[in-house]
């Protein structure tokens, strides 16, 4: 079975239109120059064309559906958090740890002291984790380095990971994600150097796709993220925005002031943040796994489709608050907690997150010019059993650029 097709046209899918996913049965799904070049139903002859360049590939009644695209991550970071892990369980909060000194600054330790070398290769481990897990795209921040040279190398590592790995991969400058050691009690300071330093060497290297703001309490403010991101217009770069994870904070209309390409967590909004995203191109993205580990509020996605509303879903994958790139759990979770149905859940993990990273135009379905980044599954008898049965191991290949892996 083929699942996940859609015309050429189709960039995401909005409201109603989540709740579809179109299928062929007994299908066959033609691939050249690792692009999706034909599919149709009812098989296809090959006895007349076989020959010692074509490989011929029986999915036996297992699902082949698009790659997961992961339009938000964070996995070039180095060591991990796992003493955090005792102090969650003992029970403090995110913000607790942070107040510490812990969180998103012991990272920038760590990161302070680790070579780019290393930190690649440290890296390179989780790309091929996930990539043996279905993630045939994704979005990689910075913002763990939080000095001028420290993001740079962060950068450059998810630079050579775009040149190195088979997978699609867009990067997202995020100085913005803490305010460093440095500048402890000077945060006006530190987003003078974000705009003044930060953002021209950014630039000048072509090191970033996105620029993002961590515009949330205890972190950037509305003000402080909209100079943030009017500085990064003036380089091209386009924005994306973490938000309303702690609290309701402004970050979703300022981001779409902005015609951020997605505001991203949105574990606490309200009905104003749907009618600022209402006929907005923004993609409200949000991250179950991030929910689940923490113990907070899972984003109302069920409330933003029946608004109308596009959703995408996101691994999250960080050391501190969503240790696990696993797509499938994340479309398991938009299921189980957010009691989406497994069509929405699979749209919202495809197309809408691949709109996020802006790249829907050549990935996150079955349609013809491309990419052929693709999973096929085991045997399963529905595609409900894909989040139904999130531990049961039902990939059975994953193919990118028209290879296997």
């Amino acid at each position: 079975m083929l699942a996940g097709i859609l015309p050429t046209d189709v960039r995401k899918l909005e409201g109603e239109q989540m709740s579809h996913v179109e299928c062929l049965h007994d299908a066959y799904l033609v691939i050249e120059d690792g692009v999706i070049v034909g599919f149709g139903s009812g098989g296809t002859d090959v006895s007349g064309a076989a020959d010692s360049e074509t490989e011929y590939i029986d999915a036996k009644g297992g699902v082949v559906m698009p790659a997961f695209c992961d339009s938000h991550t964070h996995i070039v970071y180095a060591g991990c958090r796992d003493g955090e892990f005792r102090d969650k369980i003992a029970g403090l909060s995110y913000e607790e740890i942070a107040a510490r000194g812990g969180g998103i600054l012991n990272s920038a330790d760590l990161l302070h002291e680790t070579s780019e070398d290393d930190l690649y290769e440290q890296s390179m481990v989780r790309v091929r984790e996930i990539m043996a897990m279905g993630t045939g795209a994704v979005e990689i921040k910075s913002g763990y380095g939080l000095t001028v040279e420290d993001e740079l190398k962060m950068l450059r590592v998810i630079r050579r990971i775009k040149e190195t790995a088979p997978l699609t991969v867009k990067a997202n400058f995020l100085g913005a994600h803490a305010v460093g050691r440095a500048y402890k009690g000077r945060q006006s300071e530190y987003v003078d150097l974000i705009c003044n330093e930060m953002l021209p060497r950014v630039a000048a290297e072509g090191l970033a796709d996105f620029v993002d703001v961590f515009c949330d309490e205890g972190f950037f403010t509305v003000q402080e993220t909209d100079r943030i991101l009017s500085k990064a217009a003036e380089y091209g770069l386009t924005p994306k925005i973490h938000a309303n994870e702690l609290e309701v904070s402004g970050g979703v209309q300022v981001g779409v002031k902005h015609g951020a390409l997605s505001v991203d967590h949105l574990e606490k909004t309200t009905d104003a943040e749907i009618e600022a995203l209402r006929g907005s191109r923004t993609m409200p993205t949000m991250l179950p796994g991030c929910s689940f580990f923490l113990g907070i509020p899972y984003g109302n996605a069920k409330g933003y489709i029946e608004a109308g509303l596009p959703v995408a879903l996101a691994s999250d994958y960080n050391p501190g608050s969503s240790p696990s790139g696993n797509m499938r759990f994340v479309m398991a979770l938009g299921c189980i907690r957010m009691r989406l149905t497994p069509e929405q859940s699979f749209n919202a993990c495809t197309i809408n997150s691949a709109y996020a990273m802006g790249v829907s135009d050549t990935l996150g379905s079955i349609t013809v010019g491309k990419k052929a980044n693709l999973i096929i599954t085991k045997q399963v008898p529905s595609l409900a059993f894909i989040p139904y049965s999130h531990q049961t191991p039902v990939i059975e290949r994953v193919i990118l650029n028209g290879e296997t892996i």
